[in-house]
């Protein structure tokens, strides 16, 4: 059974200044420097087009970081590919993003919002995780959020700090 979360990351910045950021390559390479604290980031393509954003990038965490839990699936370092898409700016800005690991026992994705409030503008993600693997699914599927949602407010907090130097 897939598990569930909603992240919701509040700016100050009206959507038009947060979707901005988001077309930039600068602001993206922000991103992966703070991620690299963590585990080896980088950016594999990005492009910006009349239809909107498109993103993959790469997580690389050691496998001896993990969870033992994870540690008994995983018997490489975990290599995580993450997709992205952003609609074109509008009233509402929608996206998908998907997360792959080869040979994984699961899938991990959800969907976006960017939209403006009255005080900015909120950047909405649901995230649905999956993991095929009895007895111990739903315990990686929980882990799997937990860690997403920790990933979730660095990148929110990058975000607002690299709209703070604009």
């Amino acid at each position: 059974m897939a598990r569930r979360i909603d992240y919701s990351a509040r700016y100050t910045h009206p959507a038009e200044k947060v979707y901005s950021a988001l077309t930039n390559r600068d602001y993206w390479e922000a991103r992966m420097v703070e991620l690299r604290k963590f585990s080896d980031n980088h950016v594999e393509s990005f492009e910006v087009g009349d239809d909107g954003i498109d993103l993959v990038f790469h997580h690389i965490i050691p496998r001896d970081t993990l969870p033992d839990i994870a540690q008994t699936v995983m018997k490489k370092d975990m290599v995580i590919t993450r997709k992205e898409h952003y609609s074109a700016f509008g009233d509402e800005v929608t996206g998908t993003y998907s997360a792959s690991i080869p040979a994984g026992p699961g899938s991990l994705g959800g969907t976006m919002a960017l939209f403006g409030t009255d005080t900015g503008s909120t950047l909405r993600t649901s995230s649905e995780a999956k993991v095929f693997i009895p007895f111990v699914g739903g315990k990686l599927e929980q882990l799997m959020l937990v860690n997403l949602v920790d990933l979730f407010r660095t990148e929110a907090q990058v975000t607002a700090d690299w709209l703070a130097e604009q």
